[in-house]
């Protein structure tokens, strides 16, 4: 059979030797497992989370549907998908019905890019761990982030009714505010390691010894950046204590309050997987993904070393960032909106602007053996000016009043 060239040139070693019926079906068999994999894993995590908040507030939490409730999520699932549907008289129905898939197509998609282990070997292909690794894969993240967007406006807008438009629009100021922070918070590790594609960036972080949970990871040398990511992408993703999309004693419900059973359904299966998404892309982009020590006392080329263990502290390190999200939604309650909108737009885009041009002159003196002791605090103290000069243009609580 004739091969077609190799179309993804430096990405996954499966298109090496060009494409075939074979590989194709390897693909279609890695993208199969891993859209399981994700749905599986927001059935676990919203078990997680009603467990965990549970304990923080001494309750039991769901324990009748199967072992310790572990399957309620799957009954509620069964629940919504076995309700009656309905479509408002004035809505655009071909938009209104499509509006939930793009949500969720968007969070999968963005999910594709994520390296969850190292490389697999099976037969004469090998491929890594990883459904797609495009040399821009960060570009690929930030684009479908921004797709997100349309399926929370498309819902708004379709329902025909001014109580869902209202809250889309309120959703998307929000979700497009907090992009901007994200993306120039990624410029940090850009910065850093030099490459868009995300295992390109694990590799940059590869496990030597433990001194490389300090020097290697980024999340100590982008430590403004990690911060910043892990607060946007909340805020993105409509996690509390940001969850004005849907805050019912303002917008009776949000975007999706004419949608019901399994359509409504949908819409949270997305923001769920925006979650362990966004999650996922923070231990790839600063917790060094599958990196991590192996086991000694076993082969270091064997199979366990290389196929299981890399899966193993890649999903340890995304439970306990998914763990703090949780806590997160325990502990704090929600802001109000205009204090949502001054921290993405007065704190948050400043500062990653910022942390970026200060990494870069640390990352330019590194390179040009300049002395770090003057530098850094040089490049510190400029920035703090520039967010001066930046705060003192912002008109104050006085001035709006006069000018309205």
């Amino acid at each position: 059979m004739t091969r077609l060239a190799n179309p993804f040139p430096g990405g996954d070693p499966l298109f090496n030797h060009g494409l075939d019926l074979t590989v194709i079906g390897f693909v279609i068999v890695k993208t199969l497992i891993v859209f399981g994999l994700l749905l599986v894993s927001v059935l676990l995590y919203i078990w997680f989370m009603r467990k965990v908040i549970a304990d923080m507030q001494n309750r039991i939490g769901p324990d009748q549907a199967g072992p310790f409730g572990i399957l309620q999520t799957l009954a509620d699932g069964i629940k919504l998908f076995f309700k009656e549907h309905s479509t408002p008289a004035r809505a655009d129905r071909p938009v209104y019905l499509l509006a939930p898939f793009v949500s969720a197509l968007a969070a999968f998609l963005a999910f594709a890019i994520v390296p969850f282990g190292g490389i697999a070997r099976l037969g004469t292909h090998t491929t890594f761990l990883q459904l797609a690794d495009p040399p821009v894969g960060v570009l690929w993240l930030l684009a479908m982030s921004g797709i997100g967007v349309y399926g929370v406006m498309l819902a708004g807008w379709s329902s025909g009714s001014k109580y869902p438009l209202l809250g889309s629009v309120r959703a998307s100021a929000q979700v497009l505010s907090y992009e901007a922070a994200m993306g120039l918070s990624i410029v940090g590790v850009l910065v850093h390691t030099g490459t868009l594609s995300t295992r390109g960036i694990v590799l940059q972080q590869t496990w030597q010894n433990w001194h490389s949970f300090v020097s290697q990871w980024l999340w100590l040398p982008a430590i403004g950046a990690f911060v910043i990511f892990l607060i946007a992408a909340t805020a993105e993703t409509n996690h509390p204590p940001f969850d004005f999309s849907e805050a019912e004693e303002e917008l009776a419900g949000g975007y999706h309050i004419e949608y019901g059973g399994i359509r409504f359904a949908i819409f949270y299966l997305a923001e769920f997987m925006n979650m362990i998404t966004m999650s996922a892309i923070a231990v790839t982009l600063f917790l060094g993904g599958p990196s991590g020590p192996k086991l000694g006392f076993l082969n270091q080329g064997g199979w366990v070393n290389v196929w299981i263990v890399p899966v193993f502290w890649f999903l340890l390190k995304l439970w306990v960032v998914l763990y703090a999200t949780v806590w997160l939604r325990a502990s704090l309650p929600r802001l109000r909106y205009d204090l949502l909108m001054d921290l993405g737009w007065k704190v948050l885009i400043e500062a990653a602007f910022l942390w970026a041009m200060v990494t870069g002159v640390i990352v330019v003196g590194q390179d040009q053996h300049w002395n770090l002791w003057i530098v850094t605090p040089a490049a510190a103290v400029a920035a703090l000016l520039v967010y001066g000069f930046l705060m003192m243009c912002v008109p104050g609580k006085r001035e709006l009043e006069d000018i309205r």
